[in-house]
């Protein structure tokens, strides 16, 4: 389930979703050791969104080789 307040996950590149899940595992540590359960919660679904476009982005680059940007289109013909 993706957070419903993160918009915008396909204007950011690989590097800035690296990035926010790698400040979010930290924030996640933070909230973990001062025991706020729903703080977690949050983070922990904020992460699966940023993971989730993470992977198809990975995804992505593994089937074009990064040469075809349209990859998921229905080849008709």
């Amino acid at each position: 389930m993706d957070h419903p307040l993160i918009g915008g996950l396909d204007d950011l590149s690989a590097e800035q979703i690296s990035e926010r899940i790698t400040d979010l595992n930290r924030k996640l540590s933070i909230a973990m050791r001062l025991g706020n359960g729903h703080l977690c919660n949050q983070i922990r679904m904020a992460l699966t969104s940023y993971q989730g476009r993470q992977k198809y982005l990975q995804d992505q680059k593994n089937q074009t080789g990064n040469s075809n940007p349209h990859f998921d289109k229905i080849d008709i013909s």
